[in-house]
C-alpha cells in the first residue's frame, strides 16, 4: 500500500488512538491516586505509633518515679524499724539484768577470812599441773591490726573457753555496757556499734582485767576499797556467783595501766589473778582461781616488778610480764614466773612485740587459738605467738 493510502488511514485511526491514550492516562492516575492513599495511610499509623510510643514512655517514666518515691519510703521506714528494734533489745536487756534479781553480795567476814586463811596456808607452794601443757613462748610470730575502735583503754576477746566465734568488747576503764559481735567478720568490717548487741551489766566494771571463760563474763567490781569477782551468766544476762578478793590494800597490778587493780586470766590449766598489795608494793601477786565457786586455790608472791609493767598473762602456768616506757616503745616479755618451776627464769625467752602506736591497754591471751588480743590506743591487734617447749629446771 503506497503512502498516499496510509494518510488516508491515518483519519480514521486518530479516534481509536486518543481514546486508548485517554484510558492509559486515566489509569495512570488511578495508581496514583492509590499510592498517595497508602501514603497518607502510612503517615497516619506512624504518627499514630509515635503518640502511643511517647505515651507509653512518659506513662513508664511515671512508674519508676513512684518506684522511686516508694522504694525511699520503704527505706526510711525499715531504718525508723531499726531503730525502735534497737530500743527494745536496749530495754529488754535492761530488763533481764533487773529480772530476776542478782545475788546478794554482801560480804561475809568469816568466810572471808577462812578463805584468805586457807589461801595463805598454801601460799607459795608448788603447783601441781592439772593438764600436760609444757609450752611456753619462744617470739611473736605475725602480728595483724584489724581497725580503730573506742577510747585509748578497753580490751576485746572471745571465750576462752568455749567454741563460740562471738567478739566482746569493753570499751573503756569504767562502764557498765559490753558489746557483743557475732564473728570477727561483722567486727571488722562495720565501725559503728550497730551491728552489736549490748550487755548491761547490773554492776558497772573497773579496770580493763575482765575475762570471758566457757559462757560466763568474769569482771571486776569495786565497792569502796575492796575488789569483787562477779560471775555474770551471758545466755541468760544474771549474776551467778560473786566473791570478794582476799587481799587487802590492794595497788594497781600494772604501773602503767593504774585503773586495773586485779587482772584476770585464762590458760590451759583454768583461770587465774594477778593482782598487787602494799605489803609488797614492788612486785606482783599470782592466785589460782576455781572457776566454778570463784574460791582461791593457791596464791603466789612473784619475782615481777609492777614498775614500767603494761600487761601480763598466763600460759602453760606460766606468768609473763609485758613490760615499756612512759614514753611508749617496744613492749616487751621481761618476766616470766612458772608456778610449777619447770622453767627458770633464765630460759625464758626476751618476747619482743612490734613497735605499735602506744601502750597496751589489755592483753588476753586465747589457750584455744594461742593467740592474744591486745588493745593499743584504740587499736585492735591480734598476736600470733611462736611457742616452745619448756626446759627443766
Amino acid at each position: 500500500m503506497g503512502p498516499w493510502r496510509c494518510l488516508l488511514l491515518l483519519p480514521l485511526l486518530a479516534p481509536a488512538l486518543r481514546a486508548q491514550q485517554q484510558q492509559f492516562m486515566e489509569y495512570v492516575e488511578r495508581r496514583i491516586t492509590l499510592l498517595e492513599e497508602r501514603i497518607s495511610q502510612w503517615h497516619d499509623q506512624s504518627s499514630r505509633y509515635s503518640t502511643e510510643l511517647r505515651d507509653f514512655k512518659n506513662q513508664v517514666l511515671g512508674m519508676l518515679e513512684a518506684a522511686e518515691k516508694e522504694r525511699e519510703a520503704m527505706r526510711a521506714e525499715a531504718e525508723s524499724a531499726a531503730v525502735r528494734v534497737e530500743r527494745l533489745e536496749r530495754e529488754v536487756d535492761y530488763l533481764e539484768t533487773q529480772n530476776p534479781a542478782p545475788p546478794c553480795v554482801e560480804v561475809d567476814e568469816t568466810l572471808m577470812d577462812k578463805q584468805v586463811a586457807t589461801a595463805k596456808q598454801r601460799k607459795n607452794e608448788k603447783y601441781t599441773k592439772l593438764t600436760d601443757c609444757s609450752d611456753t613462748i619462744a617470739s611473736v610470730r605475725a602480728m595483724k591490726i584489724l581497725k580503730r575502735f573506742g577510747s585509748a583503754s578497753g580490751l576485746w576477746t572471745k571465750d576462752a573457753a568455749g567454741s563460740s566465734e562471738k567478739i566482746y568488747v569493753f570499751d573503756g576503764t569504767a562502764n557498765d555496757t559490753v558489746y557483743v559481735f557475732p564473728r570477727m567478720r561483722e567486727f571488722t568490717l562495720f565501725s559503728a556499734t550497730r551491728k552489736a548487741a549490748r550487755i548491761k551489766l547490773p554492776y558497772p566494771w573497773v579496770g580493763t582485767g575482765h575475762l570471758v571463760y566457757d559462757g560466763h563474763l568474769f569482771y571486776i567490781r569495786q565497792q569502796g576499797l575492796s575488789f569483787q569477782v562477779i560471775k555474770f551468766n551471758l545466755a541468760n544476762k544474771t549474776v551467778v556467783d560473786s566473791s570478794v578478793f582476799p587481799a587487802e590494800e590492794q595497788i594497781p597490778v600494772f604501773g602503767l595501766s593504774p585503773s586495773t587493780y586485779i587482772e584476770v586470766s585464762a590458760d590451759e590449766e583454768g583461770l587465774w589473778a594477778i593482782y598487787a598489795t602494799k605489803e609488797d608494793e614492788k612486785n606482783m601477786c599470782l592466785a589460782k582461781l576455781d572457776p566454778a565457786s570463784l574460791d582461791i586455790e593457791q596464791m603466789w608472791d612473784t619475782p615481777c616488778p609492777r614498775e614500767n609493767a603494761e600487761g601480763a598473762f598466763v600460759v602453760c602456768g606460766a606468768l609473763h610480764v609485758v613490760y615499756n616506757t612512759r614514753l611508749p616503745s617496744r613492749a616487751r616479755v621481761q618476766c616470766v614466773f612458772d608456778v610449777s618451776g619447770t622453767l627458770a627464769p633464765e630460759d625464758a625467752s626476751l618476747v619482743y612485740f612490734p613497735k605499735r602506736y602506744g601502750s597496751h591497754a589489755s592483753l588476753k591471751y586465747s589457750p584455744r587459738e594461742r593467740q592474744i588480743y591486745a588493745w593499743d590506743d584504740g587499736y585492735q591487734i591480734i598476736y600470733r605467738m611462736e611457742m616452745k617447749k619448756k626446759l627443766e629446771v
